[in-house]
């Protein structure tokens, strides 16, 4: 029976991690390997079982916390899992690289430490995959109703297909590279979320029916009238990949590269397809761009591939440990939170200050303002070359009270053969055909426009993910394609007249 008083008896424990030296050796997943479900349902007796559960309304996916906290605290996992997955299609995912705006909506949170949501979340869909728990289903006892193209297999893609397959239509997922996974596949770098983990679940979607077409870029490959024409429904899921340039001089220069470019490379050498990356990190000096998620995993990359130094560039100030006034019990606060590849940095380091591999003698970064390969308040203001062209230096200089100009007489030189743009993403690439094909218009933010049900000014065309709401989470992601595929359905229901097929959330808990 779980302890009901363990939120005040037992202390707020994280998964362990390897060790951040032994990480730097390899490619693996950064966790300790072994059973941790013990460790884990500790964790889940921390949960109060809250009468109005915020970390419930806190998930754009709904998650029954609670329940599965309470299932795994009674170490009833197979049940627990079958809560987990009638509201997350990818728990395996969400639980490696969502940052978990549930755990800052905790009722413990208010004064104290949230319980481990994402650590428990993380075992149970392990423990699923390992026992078979999350097996794939049968197929619609409607036989297939509807025929319906999803462009792109990133998160929101995938999560559309499988629910409309597993509501009884056929589905074709279109996809312009040579594998399916978009950012999980070539984004994320393995020592988050190693790619068996995706192969396992793209073997689960095939089997269950979706089709997949990789290497066909629809608008050049295919039109997107021709896929109009053969499907009675599409749903593009295209993410948002068009990235953020600094308006500075020299950002054009070899050696300065997007940092998704940078990151493809990287994992294509994880999956064997090159021996190795033309962008590698190895004996340069690397200077990162940017302080959110990809630039933190542009620094674990660097590391690993053997930088003679790292040193990431961040625009904001340091923010504080503790909530600020300003953002209160239960948002998602901004505050200091250390990656792993920051704690490696420092690992290399020894917590001296932002370089890794050699000492840094720009001195840039020296004070309370650098801390794990970071340096905040920092503004980039060019790429300068060397005598062959090449990008040569990095100028930056302190930030003013704006939080944007430079401080006059701060600017210093950063001597750099590779600078990484981890700025962000506006929304698709502008210049692609297939939305003129499609009938598709790009908003004034960048974004694909679309109504509150997905839906666009074409009809039987649906948008979602990052395509449509912009730069986000995995979770929104899921989400959205949850969501897309629920009203691709009541359109296609509409259309056939054919009776409703068994939800899709509900066939999720048949396991």
């Amino acid at each position: 029976m779980a302890e009901r008083m363990a939120f005040l008896t037992t202390p707020r424990a994280e998964r362990a991690r390897r060790d951040a030296r032994e990480r730097l050796g390899d490619w693996r997943e950064v966790y300790r390997p072994g059973a941790l479900l013990p460790v884990v349902g500790g964790q889940a007796e921390r949960c109060m079982d809250c009468g109005l559960p915020f970390c419930h309304a806190a998930c754009p996916l709904g998650n029954l916390v609670p329940e599965w906290n309470r299932l795994a605290a009674e170490g009833d996992w197979r049940a627990a899992a079958a809560r987990l997955l009638a509201t997350d299609n990818f728990p395996e995912f969400t639980g490696r690289l969502c940052p978990a705006p549930c755990e800052s909506a905790c009722v413990l949170a208010i004064d104290g430490a949230a319980v481990t949501i994402r650590n428990v979340e993380l075992a149970i869909a392990d423990r699923a995959g390992e026992e078979g728990w999350d097996r794939p289903l049968p197929p619609s006892p409607y036989g297939r109703r509807g025929r319906v193209a999803v462009i792109g297999s990133g998160p929101a893609g995938l999560a559309a297909a499988q629910q409309l397959t597993r509501a009884g239509h056929a589905i074709t997922v279109y996809e312009r590279a040579d594998r399916p996974g978009g950012l999980l596949r070539y984004g994320i770098p393995p020592f988050r979320l190693e790619k068996h983990r995706l192969d396992r679940r793209l073997d689960q979607l095939r089997a269950e029916g979706t089709e997949f077409r990789t290497g066909v870029w629809v608008g050049r490959d295919v039109t997107g009238e021709r896929l109009r024409a053969e499907h009675d429904a599409v749903v593009v899921a295209v993410g948002a990949t068009a990235h953020r340039e600094p308006a500075v001089p020299g950002c054009r220069l070899p050696g300065v590269h997007p940092a998704m470019e940078y990151l493809t490379w990287a994992n294509r050498v994880d999956e064997g397809d090159v021996v190795t990356s033309p962008l590698s990190a190895e004996g340069r000096r690397v200077v990162i761009v940017g302080g959110g998620d990809t630039a933190a995993d542009c620094l674990g990359t660097a590391l690993r591939q053997g930088a003679a130094s790292v040193t990431q560039l961040d625009i904001n100030p340091c923010p504080p440990r503790d909530r600020a006034a300003g953002q209160p019990w239960p948002v998602h606060p901004k505050v200091y939170r250390e990656t792993t590849s920051h704690e490696e940095s420092e690992a290399v380091t020894g917590g001296s200050g932002p370089s890794a591999g050699h000492s840094d003698p720009s001195g840039a970064g020296a004070g309370p303002s650098a801390r794990g390969g970071r340096v905040f308040e920092a503004v980039t203001v060019g790429f300068e070359p060397g005598p062959d062209g090449r990008l040569a230096a990095v100028r930056v200089a302190s930030c003013v009270a704006d939080g944007r100009s430079p401080r006059a007489g701060s600017e210093r030189v950063l001597p750099a053969q590779l600078a990484l743009l981890a700025l962000g993403f506006t929304g698709p690439e502008p210049d692609q055909s297939l939305f003129a094909q499609l009938g598709l218009d790009l908003g004034p933010e960048g974004t694909l426009e679309r109504d509150d049900g997905f839906g666009t000014a074409a009809d039987g065309v649906f948008v979602a993910g990052d395509a449509g709401r912009g730069q986000s989470l995995i979770v929104w992601a899921i989400a959205e394609g949850r969501a897309a595929a629920a009203a691709v359905d009541r359109y296609l229901r509409g259309r056939t007249e054919l009776p409703a097929p068994v939800s899709a959330s509900a066939r999720t808990l048949t396991l």
